[in-house]
């Protein structure tokens, strides 16, 4: 259902509305990591974040009709903020689940792109029955954070740069929680560096992508307890098969290696970054003798944090 042609047509199509982010590569960090590492910034994206892409694709693709009811869906964070935006630059409304756990400042960033929040528990239970019962009120239409071969589509287009501005990278590592992200740079990566190795990073604490690859079908998600906010859903339906087929292994990674990481990030790069978003590099130095001497992308895949909650955090 996602060619390379329609990846290149998304990328046509979003392209008035989103950055195209940089790739930042660092000295200092090649050296500790033992291989050449280029990080693809989309911590400097519009709203933050990789989700402005498919959320932008996904709604672009949308009839009339469809989008005169407005958009809804369920998020922890950068996709609701990302659906809100592209809501208010189509001129319609916009209706986002999010549990109560979800950082203040992703809260914050809907409700400046004029999205009403409806907050719920923090399970995926609680999610879907509270977006079910917005869109019977609102008749307004889905636009799933992840599994959704539109948004799929859009988040591709992320690697697809990715491998236009550093060709030959060896492996290419993301982050992942339902598995969008993860799926769309999959596929890019069949289509413009079929030579490329997909790999994913996952916390140990949220492990379920690893899981599903182990066992072969989808595994519930853990209860939500690691610091990497954004990847605690599970795997869905469309984007598990794909990660299945073309996505080589998830490797899991513990909280302090995720802080060890995000310490890093911070000190040698100096850009702002979410945990969720070091995962992969994480995985990266965890396993770095499985890299050494290799040209290894890392999606970054957003920066929107809680400073309060950073410096506790951090101590």
């Amino acid at each position: 259902m996602i060619t390379k042609a329609s990846v290149t047509e998304a990328y046509t199509r979003i392209r008035p509305y989103i950055h195209r982010t940089p790739v930042m590569t660092s000295a200092s960090i090649d050296e500790i990591a033992g291989c050449h590492v280029y990080f693809k910034c989309e911590n400097f994206q519009k709203v933050g974040a990789f989700k402005a892409r498919g959320a932008m694709n996904a709604s672009l693709k949308l009839s009339r009709d469809q989008l005169s009811r407005g958009l809804a869906t369920h998020s922890s964070g950068n996709h609701a903020q990302a659906l809100a935006r592209a809501a208010k630059i189509l001129g319609v409304k916009s209706y986002i689940v999010m549990p109560r756990t979800a950082p203040e400042i992703k809260k914050r960033g809907v409700r400046s792109y004029g999205g009403e929040i409806f907050e719920c528990e923090p399970t995926l239970e609680a999610r879907e029955k509270t977006l079910a019962e917005v869109m019977a009120q609102t008749g307004a239409t889905e636009i799933h954070p992840f599994n959704n071969y539109d948004v799929m589509e859009g988040q591709a287009t992320c690697a697809m740069e990715l491998f236009e501005d550093v060709p030959n990278l060896d492996v290419l590592i993301a982050p992942v929680g339902g598995g969008g992200l993860l799926s769309g740079t999959a596929l890019a990566a069949r289509y413009f560096s079929p030579t490329t190795r997909v790999m994913a990073g996952e916390p140990d604490l949220a492990n379920d992508a690893w899981r599903s690859m182990q066992s072969g079908k989808i595994e519930p998600a853990s209860p939500p307890i690691s610091i990497a906010d954004g990847l605690l859903t599970s795997l869905g339906d469309k984007t598990f098969p794909l990660i299945k087929e073309h996505v080589e292994k998830v490797m899991t990674v513990s909280e302090d290696e995720i802080k060890d990481a995000l310490r890093l990030v911070f000190e040698k790069m100096k850009i702002v970054v979410e945990t969720s978003c070091v995962v992969p590099f994480a995985a990266l130095l965890k396993n770095r003798s499985d890299f050494r001497g290799k040209r290894v992308g890392i999606i970054l895949s957003g920066g929107n944090v809680d400073l309060k909650k950073l410096c506790q955090l951090l101590g």
